[in-house]
């Protein structure tokens, strides 16, 4: 498993796992990659219907939702700083 390695505030190195890792034990696996499948098929399906305003609000409260759940500052301030580094960073400059 890879993770990613920051800094925190104190200096210390701390870790982000940065790869896949979902599991559902209520479902067999046939495939390494199939609940991270399920995982965005739930989240495509979630979104359908609303309109982009309404996306956007569901994105910002189920980050408040997964964030509260997390509760750990440390894994936060560094999810927070790994999807800040990345942003951009796929998408083609003008």
């Amino acid at each position: 498993m890879h993770d990613l390695q920051l800094m925190d505030r104190g200096g210390k190195t701390v870790h982000l796992i940065t790869e896949p890792h979902f599991s559902d034990a209520e479902k067999p696996l046939f495939r390494e990659f199939s609940p991270g499948d399920d995982f965005y098929e739930a989240l495509i399906q979630a979104h359908e219907g609303l309109s982009d305003a309404q996306s956007h609000e569901m994105n910002a409260k189920l980050i408040l939702f997964l964030s509260n759940h997390i509760g750990d500052l440390r894994v936060l301030r560094e999810a927070f700083a790994a999807a800040r580094a990345s942003v951009g960073m796929s998408t083609p400059s003008a």
